[in-house]
């Protein structure tokens, strides 16, 4: 995938965020609802994350130095990691902490409709920033289910997007319900347990979110899907198979392909360049993505001992 749709989604939804967190904000201030001031946090904590996840782009797209000859393609994993964390922490954390303080030391809400009216408008503008990341998803997903997507995409901003939007969406309803259950009750115990419901559910999203950007910085390979048509590629022509292969994603779009490939016996060592060129062409044509690409000749000594 491009980066165009991720900027895309991400662009929308910090924009909405933005609105959004403002609007909170400046309802807490009337209401003194926790679940609004939660809330704001979160958003607040979503909108630094476009941000960052724009600045991974941004320093990924850097000329390979000699320090680093691959490039800095990775610095996409880095800045989502970074985003988890931010999630967790801005997030989960800090609404779980004022949800028990709001438990131990109850307050009463003050103009309720307001936080309600605020609450309504951000779960429109936050229904346009999941759908922009939905329909920008959909151009990649394939026929992979969601929860296949997130866990398999090597692209890292578009899953986040996914579920921090999820997550906002959900976590404004739950504080809509707190906020409702309060206003009709009188009792604020409602308004923290809301509290407490959006840190257990940012808690749970940021979690999956840095288990998936810690596998993507240590290293993924390919998929089973492209691992068997690189070998089906390799395996063509002059080469009589793949001895071994490994692969690895050294940025969301650049994957470095090693393989070691038995080769016809007797070819001139013209024959064994063309014959690794072509080898490495037919993989690119098939796995855009293959863009380095190491084969080392020899000879298939399994054949030669069984003859």
């Amino acid at each position: 995938m491009s980066a165009g749709g991720g900027t895309k989604a991400i662009v929308a939804a910090l924009v909405a965020n933005a609105g959004i967190a403002t609007a909170k904000f400046v309802g807490f201030l009337i209401t003194g609802s926790s679940s609004m001031l939660a809330e704001s946090v979160h958003s607040v904590a979503d909108t630094s994350n476009q941000g960052l996840l724009l600045l991974g782009q941004k320093t990924a797209q850097r000329r390979a130095t000699k320090l680093h000859p691959f490039g800095f393609g990775r610095d996409r994993y880095f800045w989502s990691f970074v985003v988890a964390l931010m999630l967790f922490t801005l997030g989960s954390v800090f609404a779980l902490y004022e949800g028990i303080h709001k438990l131990q030391h109850p307050e009463g809400l003050t103009s309720p409709l307001v936080a309600v009216g605020i609450l309504v408008v951000a779960i429109g503008l936050e229904s346009y920033s999941f759908y922009t990341a939905i329909v920008e998803s959909k151009k990649i997903k394939g026929d992979a289910s969601w929860w296949g997507f997130i866990r398999n995409s090597r692209t890292p901003e578009l899953p986040v997007v996914l579920l921090e939007d999820l997550g906002a969406l959900v976590g404004l309803v739950l504080a809509l319900f707190g906020v409702g259950l309060t206003m009709v009750t009188g009792d604020p115990m409602f308004d923290a347990l809301g509290t407490i419901a959006i840190g257990v559910l940012l808690g749970i999203i940021a979690i999956i979110l840095i288990i998936e950007m810690k596998s993507l910085l240590i290293g993924e390979g390919a998929s089973d899907k492209d691992l068997d048509v690189i070998c089906d590629e390799l395996a063509a022509g002059k080469v009589q198979r793949v001895i071994h292969i490994k692969t690895q994603y050294i940025g969301p779009e650049e994957m470095l392909v090693a393989a070691k490939i038995a080769l016809e016996p007797q070819l001139a060592l013209d024959e064994v360049a063309q014959a690794i060129n072509d080898a490495e062409q037919r993989v690119r044509n098939r796995v855009p993505h293959a863009r380095l690409i190491y084969l080392e000749p020899d000879l298939d000594r399994s054949a030669v001992a069984s003859s």
